[in-house]
């Protein structure tokens, strides 16, 4: 009996991070544009330090121009500000910190979690319910694993567990590998930002890119299952 053909695994989606952001009219005017030149599932933003109600009114300046592009707006940190902004959800870095914030937030908003430095931090996360989890990011000393590291755990996640994976990517080489290794959702941020060309064709390349990298790695495989098949 011939076998059920297997859905064609979808491309990662972009998840887009600022730069901390204190003063939001420049970056709100720039995101219309910038959320249309690529697939970007989701946008992270990172806060300058400051009192509950200047936040939120950076998180409320930002809001129209990420959620009309379909895209959901992430805090980072601050989880207790999220309902107040409007905001889709919070990233919290660390198993203690989502696992306190969750009750708050589900099952309205979105909990992703990252700082996991161990496979059973991450199946932790997993358990207690968080939507994503990432991995790769910079520690608080600006240490990260090996690409070859990040690329094993998103492998290892991607097969044995529902919650979607997120890698980190500090370059487009690290895009494209993260994309290869299944990751569901690929970080960007300070690289797009920093690109002489602007953030606009950085994310636009970006995108197509990891969309490339996504077929090459998993249409390759598709090929060889119907080959042995």
């Amino acid at each position: 009996m011939a076998s059920k053909p297997v859905p064609p695994r979808p491309a990662p989606r972009l998840y887009l991070a600022t730069p901390p952001v204190d003063e939001p009219a420049q970056l709100a005017a720039e995101l219309t544009a910038l959320l249309a030149a690529a697939d970007v599932a989701a946008v992270l933003v990172r806060l300058r330090e400051t009192d509950p109600r200047t936040m939120i009114s950076t998180i409320k300046a930002l809001a129209p121009a990420i959620q009309n592009a379909g895209a959901a707006l992430l805090i980072d940190g601050h989880p207790d500000i999220v309902a107040r902004a409007g905001a889709d959800g919070a990233h919290l870095t660390g198993l203690a910190a989502m696992q306190e914030a969750a009750p708050a937030l589900k099952p309205d908003r979105i909990v992703g979690v990252g700082g996991l430095a161990t496979r059973h931090d991450s199946m932790a996360a997993g358990e207690a319910g968080a939507d994503y989890v990432l991995f790769g990011e910079p520690d608080a000393k600006g240490q990260r694993p090996s690409l070859d590291a990040i690329a094993e755990r998103l492998e290892w996640w991607d097969e044995l567990f529902e919650p979607p994976c997120i890698g980190f990517a500090a370059s487009r080489e690290e895009a494209e590998a993260f994309a290869a290794a299944g990751a569901d959702f690929v970080l960007v941020g300070d690289f797009i930002w920093a690109d002489p060309r602007g953030a606009k064709a950085a994310l636009a390349e970006i995108g197509d890119a990891i969309a490339q990298a996504h077929a090459g790695a998993f249409g390759k495989a598709r090929a060889e299952g119907k080959a042995e098949g």
